[in-house]
Formats: C-alpha cells, sequence, structure tokens
C-alpha cells in the first residue's frame, strides 16, 4: 500500500492493464464461441442423403467446401518430372510397353490417368474397353466398373454382388455415370469413413482380420486401398462371374502374390509373341505404401495427398486428391522443415535412380520375348520353353509391380529398388537360358532387338490393326453411347 502511496500511477498502471487482458481475453472467448457456432451450423446437413446416394451433388448441399475441393480434381495443369494430372499417352512415351504387353488390351491404349472427376470419361473413351455395338456383346466384364462410380455400391445392393461381377461392361453403361466420389468412401448419416468395396473386406476376413477395428487414422487409408491396389478377376468363385479378388491371402509383398498367382496357376493373357503366362499387375499402390517409411511412421494416404487446410475459419479435408509435390505447404512441410526446392529435388533424385533401373528391367525383359518367340520359331517344346517362360512371368510382374503402383519410388524406393533389382536378375538368367536353348536348337546368331522407336511401329510389330480398333471404338461412340446418355437422363427425370 506504502508502495502505491508514493506511486500513485501505478496503480493506474495496473488497472488498464488487467482492463486490457480481461478485454481481449474476452475477444479470444467470443471468437471461440462463435466458430464453434459456425462450425456446428456448418457440419449441420440441410439436405436428406440416401444410404447410397451416387450423386456428388447432392453431398456437395452439406459440405459445399469438399465438394468444391473435390471437383478440383478436374484441374489438368500440373506436372511434374515425371507425369502429372494431365493425360499422356504412355504407348508413345514408351513403346516397349506396346511389346510388354502384347497380346493385352493395354498394348491398344495406355495413358497417364487423370484426377478422379474423369473417371467415368476415360474408361468410356479408352481402346482397353473396346467398341461394343450393343449391350449383349460388351467385350469387358461389369467388374472393370468397380473403382470408378459410386453408382457401384448402389448396384451390388440393388442386385447383389455376384450378379454385378456377372454382367458386362457395355450393360451398365447407362447406370454408371457418376464419378468417383463422397459415397465410396462415407457414411451419409454420420460422414465417417467406410469400406464400400467387398473385396477389400473380404482380404481381411480371409488373413482372419476385422476391417471394422481400423483405426480412423488407418481408415484415411483404407479407404484408397479399396482401389489402390493389386487385384485379378476370379472366375472359379461364382459360376458365370468375374468375381474381383485382392491377391493377399500369403502377404502384400511382390513375391507373396507372385507365390499365390503360381499356386492356383492364374495368367492374366497369354503372351503374343513369347507364349508365357502373364501377370498383369493393376496399381498395388496401398501393398508398397505399407513397406515404406510413411507408412511405418502412421501416416495415412491422406495425410499427404489430402492434407487438412483451412478456408472461412472452417479446417477440412482438402478432397482436392493429387501429387503432394503440387501442396508442398500443406503435405510435406507440415514434417519436414526442409525448403520447397529441396524436398523436390529429394522426390526426384529417388526417381531418378529407379526408372534407370527399372527401364534396363523393361528392355530385358522386351529381348526375352522376342528370343523367347524366335526359339519357338526354330522349333522349341514346350517342356524346354517351361522354365524360361516362368522366367519371363516373374521378371515382368516384378516390372509391373514397380511400374504400376504409381509413386512407389517415393513410397517406398528401397523396396521397388529391391524388386526390380530381383527382376533384373531373373531376366538375365532367363535369357542365358534362352540362348543356351537357341543354341542347342542350332540358332546361333544374335536375335535383333526390334524397331519399336515409335508407338505406331511397336503395334504393328505385334501385329495390332489399330485403324480397325479405332474405327470400333467410333462406331461406338456414335451408336450405343448416345443411348446409355439418353437412358441415364431419363432415369434421372425419373
Amino acid at each position: 500500500m506504502k508502495m502505491f502511496e508514493k506511486r500513485p500511477w501505478l496503480a493506474w498502471l495496473i488497472f488498464f492493464a488487467t482492463v486490457i487482458v480481461v478485454f481481449l481475453l474476452g475477444l479470444l472467448a467470443s471468437s471461440i464461441v462463435e466458430r464453434r457456432a459456425e462450425a456446428a451450423f456448418v457440419n449441420v446437413p440441410q439436405t436428406p442423403v440416401s444410404e447410397f446416394e451416387p450423386r456428388n451433388e447432392v453431398w456437395g448441399e452439406n459440405y459445399p467446401r469438399q465438394f468444391q475441393s473435390y471437383y478440383q480434381t478436374s484441374d489438368t495443369t500440373f506436372a511434374s518430372k515425371y507425369n502429372g494430372s494431365a493425360m499422356i499417352d504412355m504407348l508413345e512415351v514408351d513403346p516397349r510397353l506396346v511389346v510388354l504387353w502384347a497380346g493385352y488390351g493395354f498394348a491398344k491404349d495406355y495413358s497417364q490417368g487423370r484426377g478422379h472427376y474423369y473417371a467415368i470419361t476415360d474408361v468410356v473413351n479408352t481402346l482397353r474397353t473396346g467398341g461394343p455395338q450393343s449391350a449383349d456383346d460388351g467385350p469387358m466384364p461389369s467388374t472393370c466398373w468397380t473403382c470408378k462410380s459410386p453408382d457401384v455400391p448402389r448396384l451390388m445392393n440393388e442386385h447383389g454382388v455376384d450378379e454385378f461381377y456377372k454382367g458386362t461392361w457395355a450393360s451398365l453403361g447407362a447406370e454408371v455415370v457418376n464419378p468417383i466420389g463422397c459415397a465410396d468412401c462415407h457414411d451419409p448419416e454420420t460422414m465417417n469413413l467406410r469400406i464400400t468395396r467387398p473385396a477389400l473386406i473380404e482380404a481381411f476376413d480371409r488373413q482372419g482380420k476385422d476391417i471394422t477395428k481400423a483405426s480412423h487414422q488407418e481408415m484415411r487409408s483404407l479407404v484408397c486401398a479399396q482401389c489402390h491396389v493389386e487385384y485379378y478377376f476370379d472366375k472359379k468363385k461364382v459360376d458365370g462371374a468375374n468375381y474381383l479378388t485382392l491377391p493377399w491371402d500369403g502377404g502384400l509383398t511382390a513375391e507373396d502374390m507372385e507365390e499365390y498367382y503360381d499356386n492356383i496357376e492364374f495368367s492374366d493373357w497369354t503372351h503374343a509373341l513369347s507364349k508365357a503366362p502373364m501377370l498383369k499387375a493393376q496399381h498395388p499402390g496401398y501393398e508398397v505404401y505399407m513397406t515404406g517409411i510413411h507408412a511405418d511412421r502412421g501416416v495415412s494416404c491422406a495425410d499427404c495427398h489430402m492434407p487438412y487446410k483451412s478456408e472461412g475459419g472452417q479446417k477440412f479435408t482438402d478432397h482436392k486428391i493429387q501429387s503432394p509435390l503440387n501442396n508442398v505447404a500443406n503435405s510435406c512441410q507440415v514434417c519436414h522443415r526442409q525448403e520447397t526446392a529441396n524436398l523436390i529435388a529429394n522426390v526426384y533424385d529417388n526417381q531418378d535412380k529407379i526408372i534407370e533401373n527399372r527401364d534396363k528391367l523393361e528392355e530385358l525383359i522386351v529381348r526375352a520375348h522376342v528370343e523367347a518367340k524366335k526359339a519357338w520359331d526354330v522349333g522349341a517344346n514346350e517342356t524346354q520353353m517351361q522354365d524360361i517362360l516362368m522366367g519371363i512371368r516373374h521378371a515382368q510382374w516384378r516390372w509391373d509391380y514397380a511400374a504400376a503402383s504409381h509413386g512407389g519410388s517415393f513410397h517406398a524406393p528401397v523396396e521397388i529398388g529391391r524388386v526390380i533389382g530381383t527382376g533384373i536378375d531373373i531376366a538375365q538368367e532367363t535369357r542365358i537360358k534362352l540362348a543356351r536353348l537357341l543354341a542347342q536348337l542350332g540358332h546361333n546368331e544374335e536375335v535383333p532387338y526390334p524397331d519399336i522407336e515409335t508407338k505406331a511401329k511397336a503395334q504393328k510389330f505385334i501385329g495390332l490393326d489399330m485403324e480397325e480398333l479405332h474405327k470400333e471404338k467410333q462406331a461406338f461412340k456414335e451408336n450405343l453411347l448416345p443411348k446409355w446418355i439418353e437412358e441415364a437422363q431419363a432415369r434421372e427425370k425419373s
């Protein structure tokens, strides 16, 4: 008290400081209450969403920020050193792919995929789905729609999973019209993440795992694993069905899945040149990710490809699913404090090294296919070729596993480097066996490498009539496609 009597100004200073602190605390409390009220209002659904509502626009009425960010997957302007968000003709970029897939649909047409927004458009337009003239003669099974649309869970619910897998691709063209979206990953009542594709649930069940026990963080990867995985069509599980199945019973590594396929004597196709029983890796992104450092540290797919963002005071998951390299600040630099340029350079360095060896493996396999064809031409028999064909199968499986994993050189560079390395060993050993067999059959000259400098040359080399394939596709676009659109529009109005 004596201090205040001697310095009366000090009492006033403390008084005004207290008033200012109380005022600022009041502002903070008011802001918190306001933000909570705003968040509560934003997250109260205004439009009822049914259990299997496939239209993203309906969901977007309740969740406009997520909806608007999702439709930014239509952006095709981003380009990295390798690929990006634009459609790139990969057969034109690398014509050797045509020879590797000789006898399979990918030799006709294979483009770098665009964003989820284009899922329906791109699968309709690709030459791989052919040019059916009616719903009854579609060359592809309905299973090929499985990962393209939230209409798929609706159809599976309406007709049953088995019946869905029994149909033709063309028979569902008027039904599968909404691109990948909300209903693929979210419960419409709670918005919790959920699994809508039975193959993933069944794969967990066969391993004795209950996917319903997965944590929220695990689900932020598992919803991606519904589609970004290796799979095959099991024609034996249900009579008349191409039942989509994940080959995970023995594990998730390239060797585990290879052994699974070998044990059931499965092949996707017989190679047109070498006659090898081939495997086509689909897109084992989840399996490769699980062998990398980010999965080991508990980082989910969404953390990097769909990072959180703030807008108007609201924090939400950015649904512009894209390369983290196009959003380094929100994806990488949340954890890594390096400069953007350094982070990107590190990614490119890994990619350069992986792709250098992958290209070498690719060339070796092309040579093996061509040399195997020569062996058949000069009189080799099935017994002589058996081990050679399995070598080609196993070497290309490893190449395709690395190439089709999309981002594998970043997700797990050590594992992908190992897989490619074993592929090179197998390919070299297989070519040595081929050289010995050719010599045994009296062919001592080197088998020339084919002139496949362009996609056109490569497709001609393997015997594809591209002019006829384009005519068939054009006829489909002029005849069947308009009927699909008309039927879809009529159903929407009703």
